[in-house]
């Protein structure tokens, strides 16, 4: 019942373990956090082998975390430990599998694909857990405290003989962290369109970072066939994002639209004029055609049964450097929960595969090409700047004078607290994301809108 988990809300927490009796042996059920968290049960010394099923979500700094934990559990019960791990994607969380064997003395003996479906065959032998327990004073003095309080199921599993027991099992290489956030972002894509009923994505090219890996995962999630890319030139785009968008489309064999948004601008701008009579051109009319191209790219949807992917990042989120029911809409957003960076270097990635994001559009200055010669650096820090500051105070719970200490302009800092503090009531509109990081906003972050307790 914290961060992501609401399970209070659907479940009753049981009140003794299960026990499965295999001949001589003693086989424990447990389940996801009654292994992850608090100090170890007694009623869990005499076991020879824990069986752990687990629906725990990735996050791209989880994958030692767990390594670490389950070997010392392992070690500490000296049991064998089947760790078994959900495969698949359910709204925000994306469930990686990888699931693992380890030995009582906390040795790794395989390990399953992160990321698919997998079968994995291990054979134990179980003698090996129990000759240690009973030389370990430690484990001899938790089963005379034990309590008790466990259901038992004999089971009829037929002796394999000693042939057949402790082959290992095979074990296969994790992917690289940049590697797993991709594979993360692709599979929380292809499961939320496929398990709630979309076959083809459309989505906005500007030539951008963002929109470009969106682009990229969607093509590797949905197929290149069923994935449509819209551009929306105003008078404001550069031929550059242009032939980018076009570039990236060729690239990842997606089809692409055209539609010019300079006549809608025109309309709009005729229908408000006398309402904004004596008042400069600022923010509304650049806001105007982000919510332009959003009304085009929800008709298209609607028209079709199209999944339409907001392209926003974590750093554009957090800061509200965004349009609400502008660039905002969307039905899932893949990279919400990415920074800035972390989009470069998902494509960069991405790119070492095969051609398919432009080096021109990984090397120009960012822009939202809503005013002439507009710079995202106009408004905000650097990214690289900005990322750091939005990762202590957000996901690290750093405080400003912490954050401060760390090197930064405490300016800066405070600049974008404020900014983070303000734009709570953007976020909470924001279609849901992949999470892929130790807090992401929405179901992991939850702060009111309305507050009296932060400081401006």
């Amino acid at each position: 019942n914290y961060g992501v988990f609401d399970e209070e809300r659907y479940f009753a927490a049981g009140m003794e373990h299960l026990t499965l009796l295999a001949g001589d042996h003693k086989l424990g059920v447990l389940i996801c956090e009654d292994l992850w968290n608090g100090a170890l049960d007694s009623s869990l010394s005499a076991l020879d082998l824990i069986v752990a099923i687990n629906a725990s979500p990735f996050s791209a700094s989880k994958s030692a975390a767990r390594r670490d934990l389950l070997a010392a559990r392992a070690r500490d019960l000296r049991s064998f430990i089947i760790y078994v791990n959900l495969v698949g994607a359910q709204d925000e969380l994306v469930f990686d599998g990888a699931s693992a064997v380890y030995d009582p003395r906390g040795e790794r003996i395989a390990l399953a694909k992160s990321f698919e479906e997998d079968l994995l065959v291990c054979d134990l032998d179980l003698e090996d857990s129990f000759r240690l327990r009973v030389k370990d004073g430690r484990v001899r003095a938790m089963r005379r405290g034990a309590a008790g309080d466990e259901r038992e199921i004999a089971l009829n599993i037929p002796n394999r003989g000693k042939a057949a027991l402790a082959r290992r099992g095979a074990i296969y290489s994790p992917p690289s962290e940049i590697e797993a956030i991709y594979s993360a972002l692709k599979l929380g894509l292809k499961d939320y369109a496929r398990k709630n009923g979309f076959t083809t994505a459309v989505l906005g090219l500007s030539g951008g970072a963002d929109s470009a890996l969106c682009a990229a995962i969607a093509a590797d999630a949905l197929g290149a066939q069923n994935v449509l890319g819209v551009l929306m030139p105003s008078p404001f785009s550069s031929q550059g994002g242009i032939d980018d968008a076009l570039e990236l489309a060729k690239n990842l064999g997606i089809a692409t639209r055209t539609i010019a948004i300079s006549p809608l601008m025109e309309a709009f701008d005729t229908a408000l004029k006398p309402s904004f009579e004596g008042r400069a051109r600022d923010l509304s009319e650049e806001n105007l055609q982000a919510r332009i191209r959003a009304t085009l790219l929800m008709a298209l949807s609607n028209k079709f049964g199209y999944l339409l992917l907001c392209t926003g990042n974590k750093s554009e989120l957090a800061v509200g450097y965004s349009t609400l029911y502008g660039d905002m809409a969307g039905g899932f957003a893949p990279i919400k929960d990415a920074l800035k960076t972390t989009v470069y270097a998902l494509a960069r990635w991405r790119n070492s595969l095969g051609a398919a994001i432009p080096e021109s559009t990984l090397t120009k200055p960012p822009s939202a090409e809503l005013r002439e010669n507009q710079k995202d650096s106009d408004e905000l820090p650097e990214y690289e700047i900005l990322d750091q500051i939005i990762r202590l105070f957000v996901e690290e719970d750093y405080s400003l004078e912490e954050i401060d200490r760390k090197g930064f302009d405490p300016l800066v800092v405070r600049k974008v607290a404020r900014l983070i503090k303000r734009n709570e009531y953007k976020r909470s509109q924001a279609p849901i994301g992949s999470k892929i990081g130790d807090r992401a906003f929405g179901k992991d972050r939850r702060m009111p809108i309305t507050n009296g307790f932060l400081d401006d």
